[in-house]
């Protein structure tokens, strides 16, 4: 990785900061690359038990693709009569929000501020978003006559719904944090000087509990929203099972039963 991605892992909880901020954290190739690269390792790492996504600086959480990069990539893909530059979709962004979307543990995304393109899509791929007062929310594709990617089309009707998802792909505007509550964007917005903290310590709440649990859960409401009733039934069974076996929900009773506090261990 490099210094565009800063990667640290403490007490289950793996933090992956996005460290551009003189570019309002704008992804190269090079930042695109290092972002695959930790969540992957974030997703694959068993002593990882819950993952905060966050940015550098308070200007912005990331304005989706480095345009000034992407303008040389256009030129040079047009001179040699190729289209190189649009497979950085399949290459990175693919990657990155099928990893942050399925990793079998929570995701909390620090929103600092301007989340834009594929932030917007970035921030919208993880389980929980913390997002400062100062922060907004823009799709911005159409803007550059470009369609949604970063997983946009799938993530954002299912959270605001088709017709508002509608409205803010094809007329794009900065929806700010009150609103972005409101709509469900936000799942809670703090002020700036206290994003990091709060969205820390959610994170930190995640990653000391129940981590089986927590990964059934993402995997269950996924199915559910591409699957019949019947066939959910079926998979929150089959979850439950694998739920029900793990050392932390015998944990879990045992601590209800003498009304202590449990102390998970993730397994």
């Amino acid at each position: 990785m490099t210094d565009t991605v800063l990667y640290e892992v403490g007490d289950g909880l793996a933090t992956i900061t996005i460290n551009r901020p003189e570019a309002m954290n704008a992804l190269d190739i090079a930042t695109k690359v290092a972002l695959r690269e930790a969540v992957l390792e974030a997703a694959g790492d068993g002593g990882v038990r819950a993952v905060l996504l966050t940015a550098a600086g308070d200007r912005a959480f990331c304005v989706g693709q480095d345009l000034k990069e992407h303008i040389g990539l256009l030129a040079a893909d047009r001179e040699a009569g190729s289209g190189v530059t649009m497979t950085t979709v399949k290459e990175h962004y693919n990657p990155i929000v099928r990893a942050i979307a399925s990793m079998p543990k929570p995701v909390v995304a620090g929103v600092n501020g301007v989340a834009a393109g594929a932030g917007f899509g970035l921030a919208l791929a993880a389980d929980f978003r913390v997002v400062a007062d100062s922060a907004a929310f823009n799709t911005s594709f159409a803007g550059v006559a470009l369609t949604a990617d970063s997983g946009v089309s799938w993530t954002l009707p299912r959270v605001v719904g088709p017709g508002r998802a509608a409205d803010l792909l094809l007329f794009p505007r900065s929806v700010k944090s009150a609103e972005a509550y409101e709509w469900g964007i936000a799942n809670r917005v703090v002020p700036g000087a206290e994003l990091r903290s709060a969205a820390e310590k959610v994170a930190r709440v995640l990653a000391s509990g129940p981590t089986v649990a927590y990964a059934a859960l993402k995997e269950s409401v996924a199915f559910g929203l591409t699957h019949s009733l019947g066939e959910t039934l079926e998979k929150e069974d089959e979850l439950q099972g694998r739920a029900g076996a793990s050392a932390d929900h015998a944990v879990a009773v045992a601590a209800f039963v003498a009304k202590e506090t449990p102390l998970y261990s993730g397994r």
